[in-house]
């Protein structure tokens, strides 16, 4: 037998993921091993050591994993054999997973000096990067977060729908006092563009929220500010450790401004509150099974949340997570190519970083041509063409404005190939067929009739009917990025416009030292 000690931190990385692949917690393993050898079968936090490289297991502990998963002992020893593992599994919305190993590079010590380094050699803020963290949970997560819901409908009782007197109401139980100010859009600094910028609202410790008077004329996002500053006020009991609501943003909403790369003590914490209270917002002001029961009586359509006074990002978002279907996506975009809120839930490529913006972005997707567009809705399917596979997908997309007068565009999705198999149809062939009808049509075309049967059937079964919608138009052939452009004669990408910027004041601190 080898020496152990040298590879200890290679055979914890290879029997983590060897563990995860066969889907065994720690508790399991342990009660595996208990089956074949109880006096030599390993406890729960033992093997927790063993996994992060702390401690070297036995030649007889090492048998007796190699026995629970079938495998020889000089397997965990072999670093040549470490490949069968490079290729992991994608988490469910992103790209695959990265192998760190040997584990003792990625310490937290050793992360937590590397990191802010990484930061500030990419440029990269500690915001862009906290939120790049927060998105990736969300997706591991599936969206859920039980602690949050029920904390919502708490307060709010599970009352659907809730009007603004509602939401004042609720503002007065928490202690909370309205002061309202004047300000009207500016431009500011964002990144190296400029963009139009309003305050909407913020919270002052220990209960003031500062709200900008045009919110009155606007009941959708006074709604949702009051319900995320109810929020913060329950979650956090009102500290003020929290962004202000602004637009325009690159990321999360409100401009960085001037601010350094690197990690502030306070990106992270700011970031996650700022991502708890939405997410809460959302939960109050659609509480989970009423809503549910509403989007199946409206089959999915966005418009409908007009008359509940609630924005389009709310039912786009809320959609995403209490669908009984998982696999979905939604995307907030700004022009020329930013994006300022991501999921994905069912490993869509992203078509442009939110970390920086790429220089050649496909313009086939859905979300890119209603930048450019004049239309204030529509609705796609799209084959993504990325290295040897094809994926089939469904969006809706809308053309919006923020409170600053700025366009954007919403778009939320459903990937078609889970609902296809489930139904008793090869998504592959399905996929495959509206491929090659687009291959021959220049890059768009109308789905075969086989095709397009199959997913009016899938419509009907998803209760989406924007789905129906899309199918009477032609799909598009669409791309990670332009120069793997699939289509016959290669499109031209996205022209980026170039943008001069200027600094913004700190408006919160004119706010709060201006007499009320």
């Amino acid at each position: 037998m080898p020496p152990l000690l040298r590879k200890g931190h290679f055979l914890g990385a290879k029997l983590r993921e060897l563990r995860k692949r066969n889907g065994l917690t720690l508790e399991e393993l342990s009660s595996r091993c208990i089956q074949r050898n109880a006096e030599r079968a390993p406890s729960v936090s033992y093997l927790s050591m063993i996994e992060s490289g702390k401690r070297v297991p036995s030649a007889e502990l090492l048998e007796l994993l190699a026995l629970v998963f079938q495998r020889e002992p000089s397997w965990f020893l072999d670093e040549s054999s470490s490949a069968e593992l490079v290729t992991l599994s994608a988490p469910a919305g992103g790209a695959a997973k990265v192998p760190l190993e040997p584990a003792f590079l990625f310490s937290k010590e050793v992360l937590q000096a590397a990191i802010p380094e990484l930061l500030q050699q990419t440029g990269t803020s500690g915001r862009q990067f906290a939120h790049l963290l927060i998105r990736t949970h969300q997706e591991f997560s599936r969206n859920d977060f039980p602690d949050l819901e029920r904390a919502a409908e708490e307060v709010g009782e599970r009352k659907f729908p809730l009007g603004v007197e509602d939401l004042m109401r609720l503002t007065r139980r928490h202690g909370l006092e309205i002061r309202w100010f004047e300000r009207k859009a500016l431009l500011a600094r964002d990144k190296d563009r400029e963009v139009r910028s309003v305050v909407r609202s913020f919270f002052e410790s220990p209960r003031f929220i500062y709200a900008n008077r045009a919110l009155q004329s606007d009941p959708a996002r006074l709604k949702f500010d009051l319900a995320a500053h109810i929020a913060h006020k329950v979650l956090h009991g009102g500290d003020g450790l929290k962004s202000a609501h602004a637009t325009g943003g690159e990321m999360g909403g409100s401009p960085e401004g001037a601010s350094a790369a690197g990690m502030n003590a306070e990106d992270v914490l700011h970031a996650w509150r700022d991502f708890e209270c939405s997410f809460f917002a959302g939960a109050l002001l659609a509480p989970r099974v009423p809503f549910r029961r509403f989007l199946a009586r409206e089959r999915y359509r966005v418009e409908s949340g007009t008359w509940l006074e609630l924005t389009p990002a709310v039912i786009m978002r809320r959609m995403t997570k209490v669908s009984p279907y998982p696999y979905w996506h939604f995307f907030d975009a700004y022009p020329p190519g930013y994006l300022r809120a991501v999921y994905r839930g069912n490993g869509i490529p992203l078509p442009w970083g939110n970390l920086a913006q790429v220089s050649d972005p496909c313009p086939n997707w859905a979300v890119f041509r209603m930048l450019d567009s004049e239309r204030d809705s529509g609705s796609q399917i799209s084959v993504l063409r990325d290295g040897e596979r094809a994926l089939l997908y469904c969006c809706h997309s809308r053309r919006v404005h923020d409170m600053a007068g700025n366009p954007h565009v919403l778009s939320v999705g459903v990937d078609l190939a889970p609902a296809l198999d489930a139904n008793g149809v090869s998504s592959a062939e399905i996929t495959a067929a509206i491929h090659a009808a687009c291959t021959r049509g220049g890059g768009e075309a109308p789905p075969p009739r086989g095709a397009k049967s199959a997913l009016q059937a899938v419509a009907n079964v998803l209760n989406i009917a924007w789905i129906d919608t899309a199918l009477e138009r032609p799909a598009h052939l669409i791309c990670p990025r332009s120069s793997r452009c699939p289509r016959p004669d290669r499109c031209a990408g996205a022209k980026l416009r170039p943008s001069r910027a200027r600094e913004i004041d700190d408006v919160r601190a004119e706010i709060l030292g201006s007499p009320r």
